[in-house]
């Protein structure tokens, strides 16, 4: 049998990845659900309609990351990333740079393969979620290839953000975020219940969290 080396060299892409640790996300059940956080090196894509707690979800992970010291980019498609959203999930803004595509996915591709491949962001989020599915049914599987092999090479946790996945093989992780009903306290709504189902190795789990209305999130039960 060959040594570890020589399978290197003989095939590459045999052996496992190597671990290069993982970014907790800010909320004990999806910490539960991801086996400790988002994975370092790896490309991960969040998907749900309108309101079903991803971008809570989102803001939450990007509020553990700056907390543990990590530098962060947001490549917003659409511009629809709201600075005071993020500070009140616990980001710090000095640690957050903040690219914004104003609907152009196009430029929104560019950035993030250019922030990738350069190194030195621990998380890295390309917000699509707004962005037409036209656009994103162009995006080619070499470039999602391209961009799963930077965040390899470069150890970033990679999150892409839509309505639906795309990436599909490509992507080590995903998560459908599902609204389940709405939280009221009297006549305000408080947030919303939200089921998070991961699929990974032709598996799946699920766990809830309440996106509240101000953005953050609590683990529920």
């Amino acid at each position: 049998m060959g040594t570890v080396a020589q399978l290197r060299e003989i095939a590459p892409g045999f052996l496992k990845r190597e671990d290069k640790g993982r970014l907790s996300t800010g909320i004990p059940a999806m910490d539960q659900l991801t086996s400790g956080g988002i994975a370092r090196g790896t490309l991960t894509e969040i998907c749900g309609p309108v309101s079903s707690g991803r971008t809570s979800f989102l803001l939450a992970l990007l509020g553990a990351a700056t907390r543990q010291g990590e530098c962060c980019a947001w490549i917003d498609g659409a511009g629809s990333f709201d600075p005071q959203s993020a500070f009140d999930a616990g980001a710090d803004l000095d640690r957050i740079l903040w690219v914004n595509c104003s609907g152009n996915t196009e430029h929104a591709l560019k950035a993030v393969d250019l922030l990738t491949q350069g190194g030195g962001f621990g998380l890295v989020v390309l917000d699509l979620a707004d962005a037409p599915e036209r656009d994103l049914r162009r995006i080619s599987m070499a470039s999602w290839f391209r961009l799963r092999h930077a965040a390899e090479r470069t150890g970033a946790a990679l999150v892409v953000a839509e309505t639906a996945i795309h990436a599909r093989s490509c992507s080590s992780l995903q998560i459908e975020m599902k609204r389940k009903r709405p939280v009221w306290t009297g006549k305000l709504l408080h947030g919303m219940e939200t089921e998070a189902e991961s699929r990974k190795h032709y598996r799946s789990q699920t766990a809830e969290f309440t996106a509240l209305a101000c953005l953050a999130c609590k683990e529920v039960g």
